[in-house]
């Protein structure tokens, strides 16, 4: 990866050489408006953080105050040159800029700050998921979301790059490097896709066994660091690592939940929304996204002691939004209570506050009975009373009825069986040519 790379090559020294990480400096433009400047500064704090999950050691951030960046080297000259001076006294190897940057911006940056490397946020964010990639579809994903981000961004420096040139030794047919580089990761990005469709068959094939069986199916979504799969892992002891880093969670995780009232749910872990998280990794992580769209119900987890979960929770829901997902019945999550005064805590259900929102702490347990309690009130109120007569050679339907529903009455005949049980829309379309009409 990225930073593994330029850590070998980086003399670092006193907190930097004892953690073993990678000094960089960041760089941002922050706009002359005060709501989009306050935007700057959070994306900054977040670019800090994900420096340090990647491994790298933030020495210096440096900002430049600018409306628009600068098409040829995003910051000014100016500012190149103190970023420039900076490496070197940091003994700084990576520059890593709060913004997206083109290809020719990149070269020409490196080509002033002499043999230091930079990257952007979405480089960045793509090196932590290459770091925390365990699935194969996972490591697959990641290596073409790199490869279709980095391929327009190969630039030859003079002749380092190529294999042709003037002089003895150089003469004759054949192809630059880049060329031929470039042609190499073409052909990689079409295997990739091909591999990753299989995958998407397969995992599109047990989503419809999922819907068949009439569980409802809830993913748990959010922000990156908010605890998803600490609440996964307090529901179902589903054994899922849970650090206090950015993006611990790439590969989706399901598992089977009984709630209280013995209604069977699934409960899918996903991978953490950011904001500025750009549209090409959305893509690139479509089939992983899909989990949340598919779902039937949402559970949106928040980090209530962040200060800024409010402005957290709007960048999620603009994301589910943005998935076609903002539509689902959903249950606000404020975890990680335990870190709150009791007058701290957002308003909820408990406090005339939304019906559907709950303070919890999937450490402790705290809050964890009002959430299911809520989660089965969002069932049940979907849920209609039916009585179908299943013939005895379809007696299979039975099973889906005693998984995804609650059999209130059953009556065995000799050619068929009479069955009462409340059940959402779903399993009552699956059982609609049974249904007995009263």
């Amino acid at each position: 990866m990225i930073l593994d790379m330029l850590k070998k090559k980086s003399g670092q020294t006193g907190d930097c050489a004892e953690t073993g990480a990678l000094p960089a400096v960041l760089v941002g433009i922050v706009p002359q408006g005060e709501a989009e400047a306050a935007e700057s500064e959070l994306s900054l704090a977040e670019l800090r953080r994900l420096a340090d999950t990647a491994g790298a050691y933030p020495a210096a951030v440096v900002t430049q105050q600018r409306d628009t960046p600068d098409i040829r080297t995003c910051v000014g000259s100016g500012k190149l040159e103190e970023i420039r001076d900076l490496c070197r006294t940091l003994g700084a190897g990576l520059v890593i800029f709060d913004c997206e940057l083109s290809p020719s911006q990149i070269r020409n940056i490196e080509d002033s700050l002499d043999d230091v490397r930079v990257i952007d946020r979405p480089m960045l964010i793509l090196d932590i998921f290459a770091l925390h990639a365990e699935s194969a579809e996972g490591k697959l994903q990641v290596e073409l979301a790199q490869l279709k981000y980095t391929a327009p961004r190969l630039a030859g420096k003079g002749k380092d790059l190529s294999r042709l040139g003037g002089g003895i030794g150089t003469r004759g047919p054949g192809e630059s490097k880049l060329e031929s580089d470039r042609r190499r990761i073409r052909r990689r990005i079409t295997s990739l896709e091909e591999e990753l469709r299989g995958l998407e068959s397969r995992r599109g094939t047990m989503r419809t066994a999922r819907n068949r069986s009439g569980i409802t199916h809830f993913a748990v979504v959010g922000y990156t660091n908010a605890g998803k799969s600490s609440l996964m892992n307090r529901l179902t002891d589903a054994g899922i690592p849970a650090e206090d880093k950015l993006f611990k969670t790439l590969d989706p995780t399901t598992r089977r939940f009984t709630l209280p009232g013995g209604s069977k749910v699934l409960l899918t872990d996903t991978v953490g929304f950011i904001r500025n998280l750009p549209h090409h990794l959305i893509a690139a992580f479509s089939s992983t996204l899909e989990e949340a769209v598919q779902a039937d119900m949402l559970l949106i987890v928040v980090d209530a002691s962040d200060p800024e979960h409010e402005s957290q929770l709007a960048v999620t829901e603009g994301l589910l939004d943005e998935l076609g997902a903002k539509d689902r019945p959903s249950v606000t999550v404020y975890n990680k209570c335990d870190r709150l005064q009791r007058h701290e805590y957002p308003v909820t259900a408990e406090d005339g506050g939304d019906c559907r929102s709950v303070c919890v702490s999937a450490l402790t347990g705290e809050g964890i009975d009002k959430l299911l309690e809520i989660m089965e009130s969002l069932i049940n109120g979907r849920r209609c009373r039916i009585r179908c007569r299943i013939p005895n050679s379809k007696s299979g339907l039975l099973n889906t009825l005693y998984s995804g529903a609650s059999v209130e009455d059953v009556r065995y005949g000799d050619e068929y069986t009479e069955v009462t049980a409340c059940c959402d829309s779903r399993v009552a379309g699956l059982l609609a040519e049974y249904a007995v009409r009263d």
